[in-house]
């Protein structure tokens, strides 16, 4: 067979043979496809992003390197840290598609093995960050709906499920009738307490649905049951429907998001960790009709009181079966109310109903009513008016060393920001000495961080530990940073003791109360 000549190419225009045309770069940066303008304006182009990488003094780019991981670092804590009502109560159902839309290679290694990856993560920090929520999850495999696992507080359970599905192979086309329908069961008896939400990964760009679907989605805004769609391919008309149907007061792009690379993909889908906001409901009727009963109503239109059991752990002589699994095991939590024995926490009592949780549960619930602050960057002119702090006061490491530069001052006005102008001193010559990687926003420039309430220097991965781990300031629940606060307020505490009685007041705002099952 003699070798293959130019491509064939059938029954097309003039212009589409010019737009299967490559023409060679003409640019230093940049290559483009040839009859771009014939399919309205569309094309490829590949930026030489390694050409932005700029060696430092040393003949080297770890300045470079370390600049930019710092720049996405800050770039996943600067968040809006505004206290708001949320429900930290929560049930959700996860639907993940199986069709065969999910063996796409988009994704590496693919989109079903990496989205079974990112669900694994994603259970995982859901209960560190709501350890008194529920969890369930669904599949759409040929036209159908699957219960992978169902609603438990229990992460290994889930994780367990995810584990099995690698085994299996997508099949077919997703049914999102079918899964809404199954989502919108499992959902219906939670109680009025907590959430009810639906997470969907959407793979495919159709959905093969025995009936209508807009009957499904109202029935889900009736129900209260707020939907968020996480898209693998491009969005898709009725996803956008189902955002907005059941999210009214929220803007459809902050609900549905459409996955760019594999990094962008798993900060969509651990966006979904952090517990909606709620919103207080805005139906005239019910307020005309005096109706203000909060069942079956995910707004958190009124505050309820809500039992729970803070049991504590036993340990008998001899094994006795649960009675949330009838497994025989010596340990357990024996029930403040009944006194029967469950095997883990947090859990509700299968005997009475009550739900059971430990304190440290409900402390680590709280950060989201309150979140710590963000800190601020550190200029070089701040870093050299401290200079007694060398090293992070976290973990003791070393600053980088101040430059020894003496030049005037110039005033820099910050505008365009929600507290209106500000003013801050910054000295010309440090501002030639920043370092690589450290011109994106939200980068301090000396590598310092400094907490706005105990006036303390950290570094990034401090920053980092201190907003994502353990939501506290180490400055701030120390009594050396107490000391050094006197010190540089000269002796007040006003910004500490303004955030102490800020919190107090919100604190007095509770309307929810927590007994001992006793």
């Amino acid at each position: 067979m003699p070798d293959s000549d130019d491509e064939y190419i059938q029954d097309v225009s003039d212009d589409e043979v010019g737009a299967h045309q490559v023409s060679k770069a003409t640019g230093p940066s940049t290559r483009r496809a040839a009859g771009q303008g014939a399919r309205g304006n569309g094309g490829w182009e590949v930026t030489r992003t390694w050409e932005n990488v700029v060696e430092g003094e040393d003949g080297t780019i770890s300045g470079t390197v370390e600049g930019l991981l710092e720049a996405g670092k800050r770039k996943r804590l600067l968040k809006d840290t505004t206290p708001l009502q949320r429900g930290i109560i929560r049930h959700l159902i996860l639907i993940l598609d199986l069709s065969t839309a999910m063996t796409e290679k988009d994704l590496k290694p693919t989109r079903y093995l990496l989205t079974l990856r990112y669900a694994q993560e994603f259970v995982t920090e859901y209960f560190e960050q709501n350890p008194i929520s529920q969890l369930g999850i669904i599949g759409m495999r040929d036209g159908l709906a699957v219960r992978v696992s169902d609603m438990s507080g229990n992460p290994n359970d889930h994780t367990s499920h995810l584990k099995t599905l690698r085994e299996q192979e997508p099949k077919g086309h997703p049914s999102l009738q079918n899964a809404l329908d199954m989502a919108r069961a499992a959902l219906f008896h939670a109680p009025s307490h907590g959430t009810r939400e639906i997470l969907l990964i959407f793979g495919s760009l159709l959905s093969s649905d025995p009936g209508d679907i807009h009957t499904t989605i109202t029935a889900l805004a009736t129900s209260h049951i707020t939907a968020s769609v996480i898209g693998l391919a491009a969005q898709v008309a009725i996803c956008r429907t189902l955002v907005s149907r059941t999210n009214p007061a929220l803007n459809p792009d902050e609900a549905y998001g459409v996955a760019l690379n594999g990094q962008h993909y798993r900060d969509l889908f651990m966006k979904a960790t952090t517990p909606p906001v709620t919103a207080k409901s805005s139906d005239p009727s019910r307020r005309m009709n005096g109706n203000t009963d909060n069942d079956h109503d995910g707004g958190g239109s009124k505050s309820s009181l809500l039992m729970m059991g803070f049991p504590s752990r036993i340990v008998e002589s001899a094994k006795s079966l649960c009675a949330c699994h009838s497994r025989p095991s010596r340990g357990g939590y024996l029930c403040s109310r009944c006194s029967s024995k469950v095997c883990a926490l947090p859990s509700t009592c299968p005997a009475c109903g009550l739900t059971l949780i430990l304190s440290t549960h409900l402390a680590r619930s709280y950060h989201h009513l309150f979140p710590l602050r963000n800190w601020k960057e550190v200029s070089w002119a701040r870093a050299s008016s401290r200079r007694k702090q060398p090293g992070c006061f976290g973990c003791g490491t070393h600053f980088p060393d101040i430059p020894k530069i003496s030049k005037g001052k110039e005033i820099v006005t910050i505008k365009g920001r929600a507290d209106g102008n500000r003013e801050r001193e910054k000295d010309a010559g440090f501002a030639a000495l920043g370092r690589e990687g450290a011109t994106t926003a939200g980068v301090s420039e000396s590598g310092r961080y400094e907490c706005p309430v105990c006036k303390m220097f950290f570094c990034i991965d401090c920053d980092v530990f201190a907003h994502e781990v353990v939501h506290n300031c180490p400055g701030c629940q120390s009594r050396e940073a107490g000391l050094e606060i006197e010190e540089v307020q000269g002796g007040e505490l006003n910004g500490y003791q303004e955030l102490m009685d800020a919190q107090a007041g919100r604190g007095r705002d509770e309307d929810v109360v927590m007994e001992n099952g006793g």
